[in-house]
């Protein structure tokens, strides 16, 4: 079976990022450590954003893209093995805030951008929603502010100041990655190629 044209993320690259962190000291105070994480998440994020364009500009129908997310989701929210419990706990994070991505691309490809509020909008209601323990909403929110940024809303990242933090802070922080990527699709890569 030959593999399609263009890959938009394979299990290999996940490998390959989970297994830099392996092997490097990972400080999430430290400059570099923290860069690692945010370009792994980035690069995640970069993948989504290249699928739910390919899916506007038509080179890929709605079976394919949600197929295709569906594949990047399996592999980058598959559990996790590191003997060193910190770096599991960092990649359970940069794993936590890149789920709302997921969501907001498969709401996005299904349903197209939500309309009813603006992003921070959802958000802030989603912060509402955690405090009320009310995580599946939460989550639905933060994945339909996610839609708008990929239908090109900005997303203020000083809305967090508003928000305990929590699983909200999390996703919010993953849909930033999300924002990034649909703004600049290629900055990882770019980082990525230059440091090997």
């Amino acid at each position: 079976m030959s593999a399609p044209p263009e890959e938009f993320y394979s299990d290999e690259r996940w490998q390959n990022w989970l297994d830099r962190i392996r092997e490097e000291d990972i400080d999430p105070e430290d400059e570099d450590s923290a860069r690692l994480l945010l370009n792994l998440q980035d690069d995640v994020a970069i993948a989504v954003a290249k699928i739910v364009t390919a899916y506007d500009d038509g080179d890929i129908d709605e079976e394919e893209a949600t197929d295709e997310l569906t594949d990047i989701r399996e592999v980058v929210l598959d559990e996790v093995s590191f003997e060193n419990d910190d770096k599991a706990m960092l990649i359970d994070g940069v794993q936590t805030s890149l789920v709302c991505v997921f969501y907001a691309a498969e709401q996005y490809v299904a349903e197209g951008a939500a309309d009813e509020a603006a992003v921070e909008e959802y958000v802030l209601e989603a912060g509402r929603a955690e405090e009320a323990e009310d995580l599946d909403s939460a989550l639905g929110l933060v994945a339909a502010g996610g839609t708008r940024i990929i239908d090109g809303e900005e997303l203020d990242m000083s809305v967090t100041e508003e928000l305990e933090y929590g699983l909200v802070t999390e996703w919010v922080n993953g849909l930033d990655s999300l924002q990034s990527a649909m703004s600049d699709p290629e900055v990882v890569e770019e980082e990525d190629e230059a440091d090997e």
